[in-house]
């Protein structure tokens, strides 16, 4: 096949926007042989069952899913009756990136808080957590926190432990959104397990396709008195992979060595590498501190239409002029200087 693209060229847009590492291919490669059963019922997935309890503790059990938007989906339809809700931060991706899918798919309320930094605290939790009984509200159930955050802020374990303890002092289960759960156990030097399964978390969307596989998420049931009938909501809402050991083999390889460690240190090294190259250049302003993979600026309006011409960025927020720059497990030291030479030219010009 003739390539359709450059495949020097880095953009700063999304950690989704990466390829894949090459041990992951390696590593659908070699469970490419032959036949193995369907639907999950194959060597590679029943394997990944170990690999996920040497992270998370014995009580694990995990669900490959094909994308992130299922694996919180299908974690949080698993969590609640149908008159529950769930209370999450206001900037969450549950309530602002997943285009409707909790409402539309899973027919779940969320009780939204706004947050300075994209976190909930056990005193945000209570601004929603109430009215248990009325039977005109939605009942809290389900307090669902993101590490690291649609912001790039990252909880710390005693920051989880709180919010859990808390949680379920009312009553209420935490879900752990971990689409960069990585990235927010390698900024902080603690393993995976410590800003989840010993912090008291109950059900964890595991996240693999921003920190290098092809595709696949898992939801991680930490608590089995927490979720119920995981494996027949992951069929009913179209989930259940029919060739399941390619995701798992390659959950397998990011898992079962530091692959996952390794790559989430570059990525968040390379924001805090493109962190401190723009805070020197006039007229740059750090809005949010780069505390994992995601560094968050504010530019002026054309320099951020000139600079789009040439890498592709997201705006964040249109009214303030403030843009998200993501980097990846393949970002090099080469790229982000010449992306931060790019940002000085367009400022100076």
């Amino acid at each position: 096949m003739t390539p359709r693209h450059d495949p020097d060229l880095k953009a700063f847009a999304s950690d989704n926007y990466a390829g894949v590492h090459p041990e992951i291919l390696q590593a659908i490669a070699e469970a490419n042989g032959g036949h193995q059963v369907s639907y999950g019922d194959d060597v590679y997935t029943e394997a990944l069952q170990d690999v996920f309890r040497r992270h998370f503790g014995d009580s694990a059990t995990t669900y490959p899913v094909f994308n992130g938007t299922a694996a919180n989906v299908v974690s949080l339809r698993s969590m609640l009756q149908p008159w529950e809700a769930v209370v999450c931060a206001e900037t969450a991706h549950i309530n602002a990136d997943e285009g409707g899918a909790p409402e539309v798919v899973g027919g779940i309320k969320l009780h939204t808080v706004p947050t300075p930094d994209g976190k909930l605290t056990p005193e945000l939790i209570d601004r929603q957590a109430w009215g248990f009984g009325d039977v005109h509200r939605a009942q809290p159930r389900v307090v669902s926190i993101s590490n690291s955050t649609e912001l790039g802020t990252v909880y710390t374990p005693e920051e989880v432990r709180a919010i859990c303890d808390h949680a379920h002092e009312r009553g209420l289960l935490v879900h752990l959104d971990g689409s960069r759960l990585t990235n927010a156990a390698a900024a902080l030097e603690v393993p995976l397990r410590a800003l989840s399964t010993d912090a008291g978390v109950d059900v964890l969307s595991f996240g693999g396709t921003k920190i290098g596989l092809l595709y696949g998420e898992a939801v991680v049931v930490l608590n089995p008195e927490a979720a119920r009938g995981v494996d027949y909501i992951r069929k009913t809402y179209m989930q259940l992979s029919s060739k399941m050991r390619f995701v798992s083999a390659q959950f397998e390889a990011l898992l079962s060595g530091e692959l996952w460690l390794r790559n989430a240190r570059r990525a968040n090294a390379m924001a805090a590498r493109l962190a401190a190259a723009v805070e020197e250049i006039p007229g740059v302003r750090l809005s949010r501190p780069a505390q994992a993979n995601a560094v968050f600026v504010v530019l002026p309006p054309d320099v951020t239409g000139r600079l789009q011409k040439r890498f592709r960025f997201y705006t964040w927020s249109e009214a303030t002029g403030e843009v998200r720059w993501m980097c990846s497990f393949d970002t090099t030291p080469a790229d982000v200087d010449a992306f931060a030479a790019a940002v000085a030219e367009e400022m100076a010009g």
